[in-house]
């Protein structure tokens, strides 16, 4: 028994010198796991070529500078006619379309015959103009001493009359004078004004009641552009700024000559015409536009011209950056600012030597891997 209880006080001794000892000791820290290698980015991606890749990919760069540009407001346009250079062709009198002469897109000059209509009124106003040119030319022969003062001038006066109020249904002089081998009634009207025939909405044998346009003819070589600004924005247009409108992915040039002066009550928006000079058939009536308009001035801006930019699958844009003559990295930038032929940017620093031709080459080349790798 004793034996048994001196065995037991033993092992209780060792054990608990055992933790005594133990207690001074650190705890090794587990092992730290192995550092993933970070993944490419677009901006630290990199395209090697051989020495002669660059001339192969048509590349060229340029050192990106910061300068001062336009500040440009962005507003969506509308096409419309120019007022100003712009008539509509009608006629006065009831009447009815014997012939066309003109049709929708011609190019007319002033006076040119457009349509050829016949009308029981003007008949009636011509009969009676001949009668009383003929009473006229009589008197005339007789002279005023022989016909009397006052039948002189009735005749006259009478004469005049008949000739005005054909030329107020629209009649040419020509047709008010009567020509020869038309019928009574017959007249043609002529284009008020040189320019394109916009709207030809009839058809021969109509009868046409006054006031309706046969014909829209507009100078085209002037056309407007209504962009819709917030008041607060339109208060920083000027009269005479520039202005530029995107049309069929084309930059034409333009420039503000008129703003409104009441808010439209559908879009809120005050109205700001833009005059654009068209040198070729880029604008139509109707058609809607983006519109950058000018109200100052940004300093340090930094621009790329459009080639520079190249736009991913993912939707993000980015240039490449010269590291070395045929080392170029892919740097993500955003974009500032539309200027039209090129784009104020953030992202790269200023300095930086930019590709401003051949980014879709070397794009091409960062997806199926290094030129200088290729076999």
């Amino acid at each position: 028994m004793r034996l048994n209880q001196k065995l037991i006080l033993l092992s209780v001794f060792f054990i608990t010198a055992q933790a005594v000892t133990g207690c001074g000791k650190e705890t090794p820290p587990p092992a730290e796991a192995p550092a993933t290698p970070a993944e490419a980015t677009p901006e630290n991606e990199i395209v090697a070529l051989k020495p002669e890749g660059a001339a192969l990919g048509g590349i060229k760069v340029e050192a990106l500078v910061a300068k001062t540009i336009p500040r440009l407001l962005q507003a969506p346009g509308e096409v419309k006619a120019n007022d100003y250079r712009s008539a509509q062709v009608t006629p006065r009198v009831p009447a009815q379309v014997v012939r066309r002469l003109a049709k929708l897109g011609d190019l007319v000059k002033a006076g040119q015959p457009l349509v050829t209509l016949t009308s029981v009124e003007v008949a009636e106003a011509q009969g009676e103009a001949q009668l009383k040119a003929r009473d006229w030319a009589r008197l005339q022969e007789l002279g005023e001493a022989v016909s009397g003062g006052r039948r002189y001038s009735e005749a006259r006066v009478a004469a005049e009359q008949a000739r005005a109020k054909l030329i107020a249904y629209g009649l040419s002089a020509a047709d008010a004078a009567g020509r020869a081998g038309s019928p009574l009634g017959q007249f043609t009207l002529t284009a008020p004004r040189a320019g394109t025939v916009l709207s030809d909405a009839f058809i021969e044998g109509e009868r046409i009641e006054p006031g309706r346009a046969l014909f829209v003819i507009a100078d085209e070589s002037a056309t407007w552009v209504e962009a819709n600004l917030s008041p607060a924005n339109a208060n920083k247009v000027v009269e005479g700024g520039r202005a530029r409108v995107l049309v069929d992915g084309q930059w034409l040039e333009g420039k503000v000559i008129q703003k409104h002066h009441l808010i439209d009550e559908s879009t809120r928006t005050i109205p700001v015409r833009i005059e654009v000079k068209a040198t070729s058939d880029h604008l139509h009536t109707g058609e809607f536009v983006d519109c950058r308009i000018e109200v100052g001035r940004i300093e340090s801006a930094l621009t790329v011209p459009n080639d520079a930019l190249y736009q991913g699958t993912d939707g993000n844009w980015a240039v490449f950056v010269q590291e070395s003559p045929t080392s170029f990295r892919r740097v993500k930038v955003e974009i500032v600012d539309d200027l039209g032929d090129a784009k104020q940017i953030s992202g790269v620093a200023a300095g930086a030597m930019v590709v401003i031709q051949g980014a879709f080459f070397l794009n091409s080349e960062l997806s199926k891997g290094s030129l200088g790798d290729a076999d």
